[in-house]
């Protein structure tokens, strides 16, 4: 009996310590919140303005000396407080117009080969460091350099790479350079353009709508133009009017008068020579209209976006201002500040006017005049 007993015993023990294992195992169960609990995501914005400037001294020079008090930065006319301002290495996109080379205009028209000058004189004066890519438009648009440091990359495909077309495509090179620039760090991106900024008709992309997005990309824009250069090819071409000594063959007094040799007469024949091509006079005149036109579309590009447009009337001055504008690229900052009234409380679209002042004696600025509020901030 008392060993049945105690077998009952160990039995009873056992099965008790079994469920008290079971029982300290279970994880105790979370608190279900309540709705008064719940919170709602906070968002967090970082607001601050990238705004490249060129500042240059009285000999239009990089000056390296430039602080935050040395200028006054006014955002829809109130003035802001800088945080820092920063000399960094540029990414220059080199865009280069090798389309719509029109034969019979007696040269009043671009030049792939001196398109292709114009760019290494501007490649040689880019500092080193500098972040360069290349693209070329006449039929489409070409991608022929990806961005790269290495200038002697950069000459090679120049040298090798250009092709000319009849068609030039500007409006979708614009679109494509804001492309090309979307991932480079904002306040450094520079574009270049050598073009007369024509469009050949039957293009996919309007004008204006490029323009757009070219400025949407805040890029500084620089243009090396070939508006005036044409059009003193046009002023200097010969004429179509001619006026001088006739050929022998065309005076009859000379092919009929039989006492003299064949080809001579005694007294040679003036007259006036005609040459008349009404579907060349149209196509020049239209080429005229257009580059008027187009230079202030350029010319409004350039101004909007704090760069310049070079409007050379000769080739070497075309090759010499290539050099400036590598230096204008050379002699920008990157300012930044928070601006006084929040990004978020802007409406879509907005755009906020922007000036820039020097407040130091013998140093000028220039910056962009606006920006668009980017869609993220609202």
């Amino acid at each position: 009996m008392k060993l049945k007993a105690a077998l009952i015993l160990l039995v009873v023990l056992g099965l008790r310590g079994s469920v008290c294992a079971q029982v300290t195992q279970q994880p105790s169960p979370s608190p279900t919140p309540t709705p008064n609990e719940d919170q709602e995501a906070v968002k967090v914005f970082t607001e601050e303005v990238r705004l490249p400037v060129i500042a240059v001294d009285q000999y239009g020079h990089y000056d390296p000396t430039l602080e935050v008090d040395d200028l006054l930065v006014l955002e829809d006319g109130v003035a802001q407080q800088i945080r820092s301002i920063r000399h960094f290495p540029a990414n220059v996109l080199f865009v280069l117009d090798t389309g719509g080379e029109l034969s019979g205009l007696g040269g009043m028209s671009k030049r792939t080969g001196l398109t292709r000058d114009v760019a290494i004189k501007l490649l040689n004066n880019l500092k080193d460091g500098t972040q360069i890519s290349v693209m070329q438009f006449s039929e489409s648009v070409e991608l022929i350099q990806s961005w790269t440091k290495d200038k002697q990359a950069v000459l090679t495909v120049l040298r090798t790479k250009l092709t000319s077309g009849k068609r030039s495509r500007f409006s979708e090179a614009v679109v494509a350079a804001a492309r090309q620039l979307a991932d480079r760090p904002e306040g450094s991106r520079h574009v270049v353009f050598i073009t007369d900024g024509v469009d050949t008709p039957g293009g996919k992309t309007g004008r204006s709508e490029a323009i757009k997005q070219l400025t949407a990309a805040r890029a500084t824009v620089h243009i090396i133009s070939y508006t005036e250069f044409v059009r003193q090819k046009k002023a200097g071409r010969p004429s179509s009017v001619s006026v001088g000594q006739l050929p022998s063959s065309s005076d009859p007094m000379t092919a009929t008068d039989p006492t003299l040799p064949a080809g001579t007469t005694r007294n040679p024949s003036f007259g006036v020579g005609v040459r008349f091509d009404p579907a060349m006079r149209r196509q020049r005149k239209a080429y005229e209209a257009d580059i008027k036109k187009s230079q202030q579309v350029l010319s409004s590009v350039a101004d909007e976006t704090g760069g310049r447009i070079f409007l050379p009337k000769t080739n070497e001055e075309m090759i010499a201002q290539a050099a400036d504008a590598a230096r204008e690229i050379g002699a920008e900052y990157v300012v930044t500040y928070r601006p006084k009234r929040p990004l978020v409380s802007s409406t879509r679209g907005e755009y906020r006017k922007i000036e820039v002042a020097s407040r130091r004696v013998g140093v000028s600025v220039r910056s962009r005049r606006g920006y668009v509020v980017p869609e993220g901030n609202e």
